[in-house]
């Protein structure tokens, strides 16, 4: 899922190396032409991940570049967690912030089960440490195959607060 917050501006963020991951992807960006202009959130870590359309309630996890240049996931014991690229953009903040799920582990579904389920216009939230809410409006749903990731794409910096929601 790709979005963009739908307050921010800032300078760009440092992007995760290449990683795979699977399908879905699904992103949010800021508000599209003919909407007020909003200012970026100084850096704050996130603390809960809220997608009410998709019942998502999780809390947040520091995530970081494995020894073969992948994102690691986050662990797989706990199937209601989400984690975050930590040095990189946090959500809200100038730049692409990178949030990660697993869709389902060996024993059950997992927190996102049901991402591919967002549509275009969905919102939601990440609360953070600073006590603020950064609010995303989803702009795309993209599923690819493990194999074929479009990491340049899905990685690449923005100088807005956008973020991308990947498993």
């Amino acid at each position: 899922v790709r979005a963009r917050r739908l307050r921010r501006a800032r300078g760009p963020a440092p992007r995760p190396a290449r990683a795979g991951a699977s399908a879905p992807s699904a992103g949010a960006s800021a508000p599209s032409a003919g909407q007020p202009a909003q200012v970026s959130l100084p850096r704050s870590r996130p603390v809960r991940l809220r997608i009410p359309k998709i019942w998502v309630d999780a809390p947040f996890t520091g995530l970081s570049i494995g020894p073969t240049g992948q994102l690691e996931p986050p662990p797989a014991a706990d199937t209601n967690l989400v984690g975050w690229y930590a040095k990189g953009a946090s959500p809200g903040e100038a730049g692409t912030s990178i949030i990660a799920g697993h869709v389902d582990t060996k024993t059950s579904a997992a927190v996102f089960a049901n991402l591919s389920e967002l549509d275009k216009g969905d919102v939601f939230y990440v609360l953070r440490a600073d006590g603020r809410e950064a609010t995303f409006r989803v702009d795309s749903v993209e599923t690819f195959d493990k194999q074929h990731f479009p990491s340049d794409r899905v990685y690449d910096d923005t100088p807005q607060a956008q973020a991308r929601l990947i498993t």
